[in-house]
């Protein structure tokens, strides 16, 4: 009975594979083995044994005849399994209405089998063909003999040398095996005479694992991947180009003998009709191996590659059957990042890492912070990658700082431990929209991240990051070099005072100072660094206090101080500057100006947006001074930040002109009419607050007060209110139950309360939210009547000591509710500093006849050695010396057992 079937291979010029059509979904069919009945032909070969004269030629016509197409065939004998357990049979074939062992005859390449007894016609036939073709010299009958052939049928036993002999080169090839959809065993034809077998893994896929065995299980759709590439493979002659070898695999600790060399090479295999790793994967029998992109970028095969896997994953083919579509580079869809926008355009002001920045984004003005998809860049706790690490942060510096960027949102990685939530973008910069993650890339400052082959969250342009690394992995470029590289030593210039003064000389005759901000400690506080000195340095702004921000949790920032903080980080953060050096503080922090691009001078900024003041005494000796006060005077104009709440004759604190680095800021002494309405302990012993008596200032806080206890009696309660720090307020006194102006300090509302300062008289109380009330506008006129004040040059005994007690009380009883004249020595920001004199029993012409040295006399206060401004007094200073010497004498106060002084 006649049979067809499809030749799936010729082991010899007289023997075939065949196989049946495809099973259901695909599956591979069953084979059989057939030997053509009557005719011998050569011997193909083996690593155990050489090819027979002819073998490979007659086995070459016999594949160019049948390989692929189908055939009829009779058996006329069964020879049972074969090894492989296939069948095994003998018999006669026919392809295109010709018998294949005439053909054969024919064209000289097998000859008719000897010793048959009783021959018939067919017999005689093949006789009379095999007669012709040596007649005609065909075939095996060739007179010149049979070409002298090497064929070597094991891998080359250099890899690496013949890998670069033959890297890139198209070669024509031949498959004699295919393993696995994506793993083939070729004969490579490098000459006529010389044929070279190798193992070769097909590159940018990876196909499931088929079966190993007959019974035993492969991957899924590992057998059906194995068919397809049979059935369009097997051989047929091909073109074949080597890119690469397996990286080696880790050598154990304890091994004695060298590593096995390579034992497959990786490369492209090019069909008549195309790459077959673009239909495998079209199909769904494979994957794409985005680790391989680096070699096959160039190529332009990886945007093939992954078109035909979009296209396999649309239609849920095989290995894709429950994949979502692969989403487009172009487009901006996929789930939103949180409630923001996945794609934005804004401007960097901070690189964290060297794959992390942070962006304002434009029209929202929210600070967004992203990490670069699908980028491991050098990592600074690494010993080997820290000098790397430096390095790819000062080229994202570079880079990005201050410039505009479009951001696409890629995917967001989920929270991992120690790390949050974190968006991972693209950041594309310029007017070529160059993609900085690759640029980091070629230059061998970060490594292109591993996804998982399952891992759909990565960078659209994850191939070209691949070719990038290869690229810097080819040119030993960064971490991918020999060389080791340690990062310098940096110094610190304001590590102390003395060491600053060593460097302020130079400073300052080097004019401005190219610098780098490398942090933002307040608005007016930066740490620089100096790359031509290699030095870091604490650099204060001169002629401006901006408001400080709290340092930990503990602490209170104070007003618009976080506003300057943030302006700070935004406009200067990670710039190139330029600084100028004047002096140096005593904890060792530079004094200075500092300009951004050249011309912006960061003091003016600060002044300008109403988020610094301007510092008298350090201002004093600028020459732009006269622009930072017209600076502030717009600022205050404008109601900007600090000044929001700025009137003429608003009951706001007076202007802020406080210390830069502790100093006071020197006053012309004036003499004042005042009234001492509180006295509380300080840092000096003792704080108070003073009314000033004049311009019938108290006339008319006692009509205001008439009134506002008037007003508070018919006022309705403010449910629901809560104040907040810096607020004008309404309050009511806990001492005697009646209503005061006030401001807030501090305020809970977890505790429902606030601590507040009574602007009238200064003293100060915790209050509960109810007896709290917002303070009507037409209150609001007066200026506050109280003061902050200090005692000029001394300090009242602290409470620390036995005697603070005593001290405090003799102070009451010496100022508090009493009409006194005070001389302000300084002014510190809104504090005075005060000599207060008894005007019924004091001259004002005698410096020792004031109330400061009577504490001193009495042993009961101390000279303020950190008192800047005695020196420019020396008639008191003497005059307290003596009070000093006077009360150790007298053992009086603190001196009554003995010397306390330090000396």
């Amino acid at each position: 009975m006649s049979m067809s079937a499809i030749v799936k291979s010729v082991a010899s010029g007289d023997t075939l594979v065949l196989r049946g059509p495809p099973g259901p979904n695909g599956q591979p069919p069953k084979e059989r083995i057939l030997h053509l009945a009557e005719i011998t032909a050569p011997r193909i070969g083996s690593a155990t044994r050489e090819d027979e004269p002819w073998a490979y030629e007659s086995r070459e016509y016999l594949r160019a005849l049948a390989v692929g197409k189908q055939i009829h065939f009779n058996i006329s004998h069964a020879l049972g399994p074969s090894n492989d357990g296939g069948q095994r049979d003998i018999g006669t074939a026919m392809v295109g209405g010709a018998d294949l062992a005439s053909e054969i005859l024919k064209n000289g390449w097998a000859k008719v089998k000897e010793g048959k007894r009783d021959e018939n016609e067919e017999d005689a036939k093949r006789k009379a063909l095999e007669a012709k073709a040596k007649e005609e010299g065909k075939g095996l009958w060739n007179p010149e003999g049979p070409k002298e052939r090497t064929v070597n049928y094991a891998m080359p036993t250099d890899p690496f040398a013949f890998l670069g002999e033959w890297k890139g080169k198209q070669i024509d090839s031949l498959v004699e095996q295919v393993r696995d959809g994506d793993h083939l065993r070729l004969r490579l034809l490098l000459a006529d005479d010389q044929h070279q077998f190798i193992n070769i893994s097909i590159a940018g896929i990876r196909c499931p694992r088929s079966s190993p065995k007959e019974g035993e299980a492969g991957e899924e759709f590992g057998n059906e991947a194995r068919f397809f590439s049979e059935s369009r493979l097997l051989q047929r002659h091909i073109k074949t180009t080597l890119l690469s070898l397996p990286a080696p695999a880790a050598t154990p600790l304890n091994a004695t003998s060298a590593p096995a060399p390579p034992s497959y090479f990786i490369g492209v295999v090019i069909h008549p009709v195309g790459n077959i790793a673009e239909f495998l994967v079209q199909a769904g029998f494979a994957y794409v191996v985005g680790w391989h992109a680096g070699m096959l970028s160039s190529l332009g095969i990886m945007e093939r590659l992954r078109a035909a896997e979009a296209t396999a994953k649309q239609q849920h083919l095989g290995v894709y059957k429950s994949s979502a579509p692969a989403a487009s580079s172009t487009t901006a869809g996929g789930p939103p990042a949180r409630n923001d926008s996945r794609t934005f355009e804004g401007q960097v002001i901070r690189v964290w890492t060297g794959d992390q920045v942070s962006v304002v984004e434009k029209g929202t003005n929210k600070e967004r912070r992203v990490q670069l998809s699908s980028v491991r860049a050098a990592r600074a706790n690494d010993p080997k990658q820290a000098h790397w690490a430096n390095e790819a942060r000062e080229f994202l510096r570079k880079k990005l700082i201050g410039k505009h960027v479009k951001v696409h949102v890629d995917y967001i990685r989920p929270p991992e431990g120690e790390y949050d939530e974190r968006d991972c973008a693209t950041v594309r910069v310029g007017g070529g929209n160059a993609n900085v993650a690759e640029q980091l890339i070629e230059k061998g400052f970060a490594t292109a991240m591993r996804h998982r082959r399952d891992d759909e969250n990565r960078s659209p342009d994850y191939d070209k990051f691949m070719a990038a690394e290869q690229a810097a992995v080819a040119a030993a470029r960064g971490l991918h070099s020999t060389k080791e590289v340690t990062p310098a030593r940096i110094g610190n210039a304001s590590e102390t005072h003395a060491k600053a003064v060593q460097f302020l000389s130079s400073f300052k005759r080097s004019g401005r100072v190219p610098a780098v901000v490398e942090y933002v400690a307040a608005g007016s506080r930066f740490k620089l660094y100096l790359p031509k000195d290699n030095q870091t340095l604490t650099l204060v702004l001169a002629g401006i206090r901006a408001p400080r921000t709290a340092r930990n949790q503990s602490e209170t920032s104070e007003p618009c101080g976080p506003e300057a903080l943030e302006f700070a980080n935004r406009r200067f953060m990670q710039r190139d500057v330029e600084v100028e050096f004047d002096n140096v503080d005593k904890s060792g922090g530079f004094i200075g100006t500092m300009w951004v691009n050249k011309t912006e001078n960061a003091a003016l900024s600060l002044v300008a947006e109403g988020l610094a003041s301007v510092h008298a005494y350090s201002a004093e000796g600028l020459s732009w001074s006269q622009q930072l006060y017209d600076a502030e005077a717009a600022a205050k104009k404008d109601k900007k930040n600090l000044w929001a709440n700025h009137t003429d004759d608003a009951p706001v604190e007076p202007e802020v002109k406080g210390e830069t680095n502790g100093d006071a800021t020197p006053h012309t002494p004036e003499y004042l009419d005042v009234m001492v309405s509180d006295i509380r302990s300080g840092p000096t012993g003792a704080a108070f607050s003073v009314q000033i008596l004049k311009d019938g200032g108290i006339a008319a806080l006692e009509k205001l007060m008439s009134d506002f206890a008037i007003h508070n009696r018919t006022a309705s309660s403010a449910p629901g209110f809560v104040p907040k720090k810096g607020d004008l307020v309404s309050a009511k006194f806990s001492a005697d139950g009646q209503w005061y102006r006030a401001k807030v300090v501090r305020s809970s509302p977890v505790k429902k309360e606030a601590e507040i300062t009574f602007i009238d008289y200064g003293n100060q109380d915790t209050v509960a939210f109810s007896q709290i009330r917002p303070l009507d506008a037409k209150f609001k006129a007066l200026p506050a009547q109280a003061m902050d004040a200090r005692l000029s040059f001394v300090k009242l005994v602290g409470s620390e000591s036995e005697y603070g007690e005593e001290a405090l009380q003799r102070f009451h009883s010496l100022c508090e509710g009493r009409k006194l004249i005070a001389i302000t020595d300084h002014r510190e920001g809104p504090l005075l500093h005060l000599r207060l004199i008894d005007p019924s029993s004091a001259s004002l012409t005698d410096p020792a006849a004031c109330i400061n040295v009577d504490l001193i006399r009495e042993g009961l206060a101390q000279v303020d050695k950190t008192c800047r401004y005695l020196a420019s007094n020396p008639a008191l200073g003497k005059a307290l010396t003596g009070a000093t010497e006077e009360a150790r004498r007298e053992r009086l106060g603190i001196y009554e057992y003995g010397d306390v002084s330090e000396d």
